[in-house]
């Protein structure tokens, strides 16, 4: 069975934020999407927990986070889509000549981020912050775990990220007999 985190929007938007407030100005959302990614990538690594829960997938330009984009997009993903709307503003109100942007509307705050997670987002975007979205884009093709979609979208297993960053098989199993815990755990509380 594949590893499957639940996805945390107030967590995601959080995170969002963070690097929003870093960058001081709007962002291209590319660039959002990107940083995002690389967070819960080392977070992955680090602390062996992604910080968003997302789902990944390569596309032309990269490795995404599936329910980010949609968010991006104004698509509705679990009832997130107005909790996104409050703090962050869409790219179709930021289009500018150089492309489309995202802007923090409303500081959601950090309340469900640890420290960790806000320094790894600290690292992403001071690796990544500065650089050209499409840069980045290009950079993240050279991942191991990223493959050509050829114009369309190629899941991206959890699985393969750990066993890319050196995970051994004890510690994948590890991480989804919590990743399971989590899932079970939230169905019973939210019931």
């Amino acid at each position: 069975m594949s590893i499957q985190f639940r996805f945390h929007p107030q967590k995601t938007i959080e995170a969002a934020a963070f690097l929003l407030k870093l960058h001081q100005k709007p962002m291209k959302y590319l660039g959002l999407l990107k940083m995002l990614y690389l967070a819960d990538r080392m977070a992955l690594e680090e602390i062996e927990w992604p910080i968003t829960g997302d789902r990944y997938y390569s596309m032309d330009y990269g490795s995404v986070l599936s329910s980010v984009l949609d968010l991006i997009n104004g698509k509705p993903v679990e009832n997130a889509l107005p909790l996104w709307l409050e703090f962050i503003a869409t790219p179709e109100l930021l289009f500018q000549d150089s492309g489309y942007y995202v802007e923090l509307i409303k500081d959601p705050g950090t309340k469900k981020l640890c420290e960790a997670e806000e320094e790894i987002l600290q690292k992403i975007y001071q690796e990544f912050g500065h650089l050209n979205p499409f840069k980045v884009a290009e950079w993240t093709h050279d991942l191991p775990e990223w493959q050509d979609p050829h114009g369309s979208r190629i899941p991206i297993e959890i699985e393969d990220i750990l066993k890319k960053l050196g995970k051994s098989n004890l510690e994948i199993e590890e991480i989804r007999e919590e990743a399971i815990q989590e899932a079970y755990l939230d169905e019973v509380l939210n019931d």
